[in-house]
């Protein structure tokens, strides 16, 4: 399992198959452990002697200074606890510093996580990682596994900087006591998921000073804007399951004075870590938000754990839904959600993840009679110009049986409701279901509020409700055509979550062919939300295509499949032709043909002409693909800098001509190339390019190159001024794929 980013090889991070990676630095000895977490093997080190043993990556990997890096690992130990660091070095070896990590507060034979991050100190080029722990005697035993060493790992989207969301992996100036209470940072001994890489080792510790509330405030404020809804999490570990732990947005306008707070209270489970959520639409004034936690009655002493903290763009569980996401996941309570007659009372379930289907809680409805409750939600915007929309509640019968039906009422600009629609009623069945209904707006409506009416079949019945939706009814499948980039845009909506997909393009013939994504050909893709956007840059230019994508469930069995209506690229000007870089579409460039290669099949071959005989013996191997040269123009410096941009990496690109130009769709190797002016009149911009052809087989493990889900916020979240990322990237196009100096290339 290799970790993305890791600097660290892949034996070097999960000990397969040795321990070559790794050199004993104090006191100690290796052995290959087994049963590790990402592999069999693991690094077992023996102690020497009493005292501290350390081990060391047997190489140095390059760094850059003021540049923040992150190393964690996972390890295990019967009756010692351990410590993690980095070393930093000059150019000659010599140690500039070390960061070292708190040590684990109590040792644990399950695999636990430990780490740290680090800024790179002035003079520092390089660093190693470190692996420490203190044995009471000789050949005692420790171990390791999962090992990172690299760039800190980040929840794409998050507003807050690293140190405040990583639980205070560098330090404790990210949180800073509110109210009755001290801050510091620790590193529990906790068993995480060998795959999360946003959570483990230090966290941050709110400890009340004396009986009373007591609270601590994130010290980073995040541009925020009003009207925008947004989404806060941390994961909690409260002193007991009886505390009152909770976790807060808060909204500040430019004064830095707080506007509003909205609170999401933890309904603990355990006295382990659990991710506590709370959403809610900036108010008007805002400029900034951030988060604070905080225990309410708490005891003198206790002390509430706090790790993995973030604040988002509130997610839609529905692509396009409307509804906002406390009304729709219910992770802090039942939301704008009430009951407008009938006896049915509402509440969050309890405690955290016992009922859920997205997050941790849901919507617990009970019923004490059989009587009809109505149930309505608060009103929603509609935004413009849509008329056709579907509704979507998820349920589960918890006791009893119900029947229901389904509402939703228009109102327009004056508050008044101007129409409904309606599902018929319909008895409930047991487990989780998602049922929905489509209908349309009036003329006139702006808000919608939904309503749903509930019959007890007996009396104490109860119900479980999440995952409510309300979004504007689109085609399943829906391609666009992009002639300007030569590409096609697929659109996939209402896609189930966990399912596995396999896209294809497929042609007139009916020839299928696999439509790339970001980790390579689509092929068994997780699928991990309801909406998938693809840009198909290898789309053939001129003839019809559809895509087909086959769905299967987790184990393997069908699931069904999705197709696309035809659509066709206009190639435009026959005289012009792509290349194009499939990893990196952004470098593709339309050129001007000025002729079209003279095609070459090379093949091996060895003639022995026997004595006596006429004919030759041939002993040939398979004749090899097309060679020729293409020659074009480029027409201005633009189109010349761009073309060698293209050129620069020598991967393997495509070449796509006009049908009916007697080329198919090439992916080819450009050799030595040739830029000749066209005239002897200097300032002429026109050149032509001679551009050697060997063609290639299709790049299947390639993927297209980008960041999914990054954006300006992230850029904005991680940096303080232009000159920060000028600084730490070496072209736009690393920002945009996020690859700073250091290591990111």
């Amino acid at each position: 399992m290799t970790i993305p980013g890791n600097f660290l090889s892949e034996t070097t991070s999960s000990i397969e198959p040795n321990t070559s990676g790794w050199r004993p630095r104090l006191n100690g000895t290796f052995f290959n452990g087994t049963g590790g977490r990402v592999g069999d093997r693991c690094l077992g080190v023996d102690s020497v002697a009493a005292g501290e043993v350390q081990a060391e990556t047997a190489s140095a990997y390059s760094v850059l200074p003021g540049e923040t890096y992150q190393v964690f690992a996972d390890a295990s130990g019967a009756a010692q606890p351990e410590r993690i660091g980095i070393e930093w070095l000059a150019s000659d070896g010599a140690q500039v510093a070390v960061t070292w990590s708190d040590t684990t507060e109590q040792a644990m034979t399950a695999w636990h996580r430990v780490g740290v991050a680090g800024v790179c100190p002035l003079g520092a080029v390089s660093a190693r990682v470190l692996l420490s722990f203190t044995a009471a005697g000789a050949d005692v035993s420790h171990y390791w596994e999962n090992i990172y060493f690299g760039l800190p790992h980040r929840q794409q989207g998050n507003l807050l900087p690293f140190n405040v969301e990583s639980g205070g992996e560098l330090d404790t100036t990210g949180w800073a006591a509110e109210a009755n209470a001290t801050v510091g940072r620790s590193v529990p001994a906790v068993v995480w998921s060998a795959s999360w890489y946003l959570g483990g080792a230090h966290v941050m510790t709110l400890t009340a000073s004396a009986p009373g509330d007591a609270s601590m405030v994130a010290t980073v404020r995040a541009s925020a804007q009003a009207g925008v809804e947004y989404l806060g999490y941390t994961y909690l570990g409260p002193p007991t399951t009886a505390a009152d732990a909770w976790v807060e947005l808060r909204f500040y306008d430019a004064a830095d004075v707080q506007i509003s707070a909205v609170r999401g209270p933890l309904d603990a489970a355990s006295a382990g870590f659990q991710r506590q959520r709370v959403s809610a639409v900036a108010p008007a004034g805002t400029a900034t938000v951030s988060i604070a936690a905080g225990l309410d009655g708490a005891a003198a002493g206790e002390v509430l754990r706090v790790e993995g903290t973030g604040i988002l763009a509130s997610p839609v569980l529905t692509s396009g839904s409307i509804v906002p996401y406390a009304d729709a996941s219910f992770e802090q309570g039942p939301g704008s959600w009430q009951v407008v007659s009938g006896p049915a009372v509402l509440a969050r379930t309890s405690p955290w993840g016992a009922v859920g289907l997205d997050g941790t809680y849901a919507l617990h409805i009970t019923s004490a009679t059989t009587a009809v409750s109505t149930l309505r939600s608060g009103r929603f915007p509609l935004g413009e110009g849509i008329t056709e929309w579907r509704l979507r509640v998820s349920y589960q019968v918890a006791a009893g049986s119900w029947t229901w039906t389904r509402r939703v009422r228009w109102y327009d600009a004056g508050g008044l409701e101007v129409g409904t629609f309606a599902s018929s009623g319909a008895a409930l069945t047991p487990g989780w279901w998602s049922v929905t209904s489509t209908g349309t707006s009036p003329a006139g409506a702006v808000e919608a509020e939904l309503e749903l009416e509930l019959t007890p079949g007996v009396d104490d019945s109860e119900l479980y409700l999440d995952w409510v939706a309300l979004w504007r009814d689109e085609p399943l499948v829906e391609t666009t055509a992009h002639p300007e980039t030569g590409s096609v845009t697929l659109v996939m909506r209402e896609l189930s979550e966990g399912q596995y997909m396999t896209l294809y393009r497929v042609g007139a013939d009916g020839q299928r062919t696999l439509v790339r994504g970001s980790t390579g050909m689509v092929e068994d893709l997780l699928v991990e939300q309801d909406l998938l956007v693809f840009e198909d840059y290898e789309a053939p230019q001129g003839v019809p295509v559809r895509y087909w994508a086959d769905l299967v469930d987790s184990g393997g069995a069908t699931a069904g499949y999705r197709e696309s209506s035809t659509v066709t690229v206009d190639p435009g000007d026959i005289n012009e032709a792509w290349l194009k870089d499939p990893g990196f579409p952004h470098r593709n460039i339309r050129v001007l043909v000025q002729a079209a290669p003279e095609w070459t099949r090379p093949v091996e071959q060895a003639v022995m002409r026997p004595r006596g005989r006429r004919h030759a013996v041939v002993h040939s191997d398979v004749r090899g693909g097309l060679e020729g040269t293409l020659t074009v123009w480029t027409r201005s410096d633009e189109e010349r800098a761009a073309l060698h941009w293209l050129l620069d990496a020598g991967r393997v690109l495509l070449w796509q001509a006009a049908p009916g130009m007697g080329v198919d769709d090439l992916y080819v190797q450009v050799g030595e190339v040739s830029e000749a002016r066209v005239s002897a009149y200097a300032p002429e911009p026109w050149r032509a390019w001679s551009l050697p052809l060997v063609q290639q087989d299709v790049p299947l493990a390639l993927g297209v190159a980008a960041t999914a889900g990054r954006s300006w916020r992230d850029v904005l979240a991680t940096h303080g001024t232009w000159q920060d990322v000028m600084d730490r990237y070496a072209t736009w196009e690393d920002v945009l794929l996020d690859r700073p100096i250091a290591g990111g290339g």
